[in-house]
């Protein structure tokens, strides 16, 4: 039995109003969902404010769900739409220099050893595109079809992606380019 089949069944019993099931969602999926945020926010508020917003989305669009389907690929997209919606309002209501004290926040590490932000600072020369399918396959344990449909792209998409995102964090990691073949099987 799949770990994640429950979450299907307690969306159905939510679906039908059942604030225990909904209750048990917010429990199981917020952590996970919040280092989704965390990832790729530079900020612990905003990454609140997202999970937040999700769960109010999930609640409005809940009887979009269609029962019997897998739900966590269902909740990450609705998850990635509310960080895009954010990101593109972030860009419209910035200025040049809040767009540069974004990008230096980005290019050094952290100064807290905190375990989300040490995450967010490995993943940051990774696209957006990168680091959601990372996210999903190694931190939400996701299978590639499950990514596939959270991101609305196919699972050869989804390979090829998590391909340059290993390949970006081996460099990374080895401080050296791989062209010549070699790093082995680090990642």
């Amino acid at each position: 039995m799949h770990a994640d089949d429950n979450l299907e069944m307690l969306m159905a019993r939510y679906q039908e109003g059942d604030s225990a099931a909904a209750s048990a969602l917010i429990y199981r999926l917020s952590p996970q969902l919040y280092r989704f945020f965390a990832a790729h926010s530079g900020s612990r508020a905003d990454a609140d404010d997202l999970l937040q917003e999700t769960w109010l989305r999930i609640h409005k669009v809940r009887h979009t769900y269609r029962p019997g389907e897998p739900a966590l690929p269902w909740f990450y997209a609705i998850a990635r739409h509310i960080r895009v919606d954010h990101y593109r309002k972030s860009i419209r209501t910035s200025t040049g220099e809040r767009k540069l004290e974004a990008i230096s926040k980005t290019a050094t590490l952290p100064a807290k050893s905190d375990r989300a932000d040490d995450l967010a600072a490995l993943l940051a020369p990774l696209s957006p595109g990168e680091r959601d399918v990372l996210e999903m396959l190694k931190v939400a344990g996701m299978s590639l079809e499950e990514v596939a449909r959270a991101t609305s792209s196919t699972v050869g998409s989804v390979k090829q992606k998590a391909h340059r995102a290993y390949k970006k964090l081996r460099e990374t990691l080895s401080g050296v380019r791989l062209g010549d073949g070699q790093g082995g099987g680090l990642l």
